[in-house]
């Protein structure tokens, strides 16, 4: 009864997964721009550190006439989206190779002359797992943002942080304080990440909200990890199949 009970539930499951599947909405339906030039511009947007009217330049350069206008209409309506589905498609890789050992690290980001703080956590390979923005770095912050991350990804072996207080007295609440590693250069990995973002930031002349910001960091971060094929490591040959296969992939983010 049991077994005929739980197989009943499996193919009622299927069958919504199907509908959900075969009933999908096509984000692009009512734009008059095709999803090919929408893809490209919120791509050159988020990915390189160009401007909004650099994206218009570039694209009239293209033959394509926009307003930078749309293009901050299209990376707000469709920025998020395709995070989304890229952390959705890496999620089951990220969780069983990720875990080996993190780097958490924090950078001061000024608001309308307003400290805040963007927390990130990036794994042994240098992806980006998590971004959380905050108006303090003291437990309770570190806390909130360690509970984030392992809630989506699990635990970890090794956390390696800086020397700041705040770690240490939020890993003790959690219970793996022996887990934490400091060093001079051990961050490295953490250090290194802040700087796409930094290059973002100057050419977006700094933020505004605070509510934008963590929309931003969560949008690039996704598409960073993306785009990384990590160029040192590949010989020239692979590092070109791996930059076809990314791009390719990005190019159907959002088909019904």
């Amino acid at each position: 009864m049991r077994g005929t009970v739980r197989a009943n539930q499996l193919e009622a499951s299927r069958a919504v997964s199907y509908r959900q599947l075969m009933t999908k909405r096509d984000p692009f339906k009512y734009f008059k721009t095709s999803p090919e030039i929408i893809i490209l511009a919120v791509m050159m947007y988020v990915r390189f550190p160009l401007s909004l009217r650099n994206v218009e330049d570039l694209l009239h350069e293209r033959g394509i006439e926009i307003s930078h206008e749309s293009v901050r209409f299209w990376w707000n309506r469709f920025g998020p989206m395709f995070a989304a589905e890229i952390r959705r498609n890496r999620a089951s890789r990220l969780r069983a190779y990720s875990n080996w050992r993190w780097h958490l690290d924090e950078v001061f980001v000024k608001i309308n002359g307003e400290t805040r703080f963007l927390w990130r956590a990036v794994d042994h390979e240098g992806e980006v797992l998590e971004s959380n923005v905050t108006k303090h770095r003291d437990r309770k912050a570190a806390l909130k943002f360690l509970r984030k991350t392992m809630k989506r990804y699990g635990l970890p072996h090794v956390i390696v942080t800086d020397l700041l207080r705040s770690y240490g007295a939020a890993m003790k609440v959690i219970g793996n304080a022996d887990r934490q590693e400091t060093g001079r250069w051990k961050n490295n990995r953490a250090e290194n990440s802040h700087l796409p973002f930094r290059r973002r930031e100057r050419a977006m002349l700094r933020f505004r909200r605070t509510r934008t910001l963590q929309k931003f960091v969560s949008v690039h971060a996704s598409v960073h990890n993306h785009f990384n094929q990590e160029r040192h490591l590949y010989s020239r040959a692979n590092f070109k199949l791996n930059r076809t296969a990314a791009l390719a992939e990005w190019r159907q983010l959002g088909a019904p």
